[in-house]
């Protein structure tokens, strides 16, 4: 934008991007606010005001007012599995944002007649039965209705799954259909899958029913990741940490995103993990790994950084909160094999452990290679939500250099983990206050797409007001943090992870060019709004790779949604939130229409008059 009294003066070595007239909420302790900044090269080579980037506009330079806006250092997932989720992004009818479920069976109903032959419906995470106004789930009547002849598979976090006759056909799933072992599959009286999916707790019933569907081939894949990236953009994030997760095999799986860097197309900077998939080859994994490669390989935008979030598949426990905590066996003897090897060979790794019964055993076998020195080695090292994990494993953590990554799971599962374990664990769900208090580095990340959506606002939301989708209060105010710590642990905490703070998650000279402008203050807006905040430009490496409001159209073009069919081509991805006039009026709407089926139903057995249009009071019946 041309921005009177910036008259371009420099030469050889001018900015590329001058963002100014911003509240900048720089992360900097040196000097936390300012109002411009000027990048060159991909990083941050002034941080001021007007009179401090001017020197540096050249004819070239890209100018942007902020129009005073607030600007932060770009967002960083610590928990996200981006990879596997920007493989399937465009084949999946998105429920995140939804606020009811007759809204999402409508898109279900419709999306299942642009669907062709062949194709599946699924739904895949990011929402759940609490944020629907109607608080429950589809039932398989409702899909086989608004889908006859379309498979439709919707799954429910890592509990259950929804499917519909076509899904069960194309699934393989009848009367003979053994139960997989830790899942149901729910029968009717006459044997019959019914459609509903239980995990028992473990999800792999979900899992590998969901892999039966067809997968995006060739430049579909690279179309799909883009796209997802560019979603991710669209609220901030400039940076993730790949969790990697079950089905996700290196390095075929990891092939597109690999393509996107080599030609500089990726609109995120990924940090991946590697987790071994074949139960009993863990180890052999690992080790082909270590002999091939070694943490941080790659650059800026796309690099190793260890293995996780499971070493080996038998030390895993499960989140299923709708189920009792899963007993696990002896798995020490093969979990300590694997732990030397990666503390042997300089790489870190990350655990996924749900429950501090979990997370004691794991501590036992890091505090026996501690005795030889292998702990605390300088090898980055992390626990993954750790929802009940107590104090004194917490000191055990600390001692032996590792830190904490948090995700709001709990948005999402928070009113089954208070009917299974009661309110007072509840409010320690995860214990976000005592991990920051022992001065352990507390990442935050939202663990997306199959259980909490990618948007990290909502998780944002999550840790400073401890509500989860239902709005119900599940952590009391002295075990939540401020939105200042809140958002450090959304960007300098998770460069730390990556060994990356000295270059990222901070706006300062010399630091990665990573930055977002927001649609509202997320210091002063009200709290209920910071799940509504999204950004309206997003800036990664210098690059805009994101641009709505003002602001459209000065981003990168990306190609078209393909497949045409796909539902991010017709319903996008997360679902934002109507300002809350217009909801008020579609809520309106929504009663009115439920008010008529209700007289229709009425009529219908003679207990209202026949004429639709006739006034009805039954107070003055006679």
């Amino acid at each position: 934008m041309p921005v009177g009294g910036l008259v371009p003066q420099a030469a050889d070595d001018a900015a590329e991007l001058v963002v100014r007239n911003a509240r900048i909420h720089t992360g900097d302790p040196v000097r936390p606010h300012a109002e411009a900044l000027a990048v060159r090269d991909g990083l941050i080579t002034v941080v001021g005001d007007d009179k401090d980037v001017a020197p540096h506009i050249g004819p070239a330079t890209k100018v942007v007012d902020a129009l005073g806006r607030r600007m932060i250092p770009g967002l960083n997932d610590a928990h996200l599995h981006v990879i596997r989720g920007g493989l399937n992004y465009v084949l999946e009818l998105r429920w995140d944002g939804v606020r009811t479920l007759r809204q999402g069976l409508a898109m279900l109903r419709e999306q299942a007649a642009r669907t062709p032959q062949g194709q599946w419906v699924r739904v895949v995470g990011g929402w759940s039965a609490e944020q629907f106004a109607e608080r429950r789930l589809p039932t398989p009547a409702e899909l086989n209705a608004a889908a006859p002849d379309t498979p439709v598979f919707v799954l429910h976090l890592y509990q259950s799954a929804v499917l519909n006759r076509a899904a069960l056909r194309a699934a393989g799933f009848d009367k003979d259909t053994p139960d997989p072992r830790g899942g149901v599959i729910v029968r009717g009286r006459d044997g019959e899958p019914t459609g509903m999916l239980l995990a028992a707790p473990s999800a792999l019933i979900l899992y590998s029913t969901l892999a039966k569907a067809p997968l995006l081939e060739g430049e579909d894949k690279k179309v799909s990741t883009r796209h997802f990236l560019r979603e991710l953009n669209r609220f901030g994030l400039t940076s993730a940490i790949d969790a990697a997760g079950g089905f996700q095999n290196f390095p075929e799986n990891y092939s597109t995103v690999i393509e996107l860097a080599q030609a500089g197309q990726l609109s995120l900077r990924i940090a991946y993990h590697l987790f071994p998939q074949t139960a009993g080859q863990e180890i052999a994994d690992l080790t082909r790994w270590i002999e091939t490669a070694r943490p941080e390989d790659g650059d800026a935008w796309l690099r190793l950084n260890g293995a996780g979030e499971n070493l080996t598949w038998a030390a895993a426990d499960f989140e299923n909160f709708a189920q009792p905590r899963p007993e696990l066996g002896d798995y020490e003897g093969e979990f300590e094999k694997a732990v030397r090897l990666l503390m042997e060979h300089g790489w870190g790794f990350r655990l996924h452990a749900t429950y501090d019964e979990t997370i004691r055993r794991d501590l036992a076998v890091f505090e026996k290679l501690a005795a030889e020195g292998l702990f605390p080695a300088g090898n980055r090292w992390l626990f993954d939500h750790a929802e009940t994990v107590s104090v004194e494993s917490l000191d055990r953590v600390a001692a032996l250099g590792g830190a904490m990554s948090v995700q709001n799971r709990l948005s999402f599962q928070g009113e089954a983990f208070l009917r299974r374990y009661g309110p007072g664990r509840a409010a320690d769900a995860p214990p976000i206050r005592a991990m920051l208090d022992r001065g352990l580095t507390v990442a935050a990340g939202t663990d997306a797409t199959r259980v909490s959506t990618y948007n990290p606002w909502v998780a944002l939301h999550w840790l400073v007001s401890g509500r989860g989708a239902g709005d119900v209060v599940l952590r009391p105010r002295g075990n939540r943090v401020d939105r200042q710590t809140a958002l450090r642990m959304f960007t300098v905490a998770g460069a730390e992870l990556t060994g990356e703070e000295q270059v990222k998650g901070v706006l300062r000279p010399g630091c990665y060019a990573d930055l977002a402008v927001l649609s509202e203050d997320y210091f002063t807006v009200p709290e209920p709004e910071i799940a509504h905040i999204e950004s309206l430009l997003t800036v990664t490496g210098g690059r805009i790779v994101y641009a709505a409001g003002e602001y459209e159209g000065l981003d990168e073009e990306l190609p078209p949604v393909s497949p045409g069919w796909s539902p991010v081509a017709r319903f996008g991805g997360y679902q934002a939130s109507r300002p809350a006039g217009v909801r008020q009026a579609e809520l309106l709407g929504e009663a009115a229409t439920e008010s008529a089926q209700h007289h229709a139903w009425r009529v219908r057995r003679g207990l209202a008059p026949d004429a639709a249009d006739a006034p009805f009071d039954p107070c003055f019946v006679l």
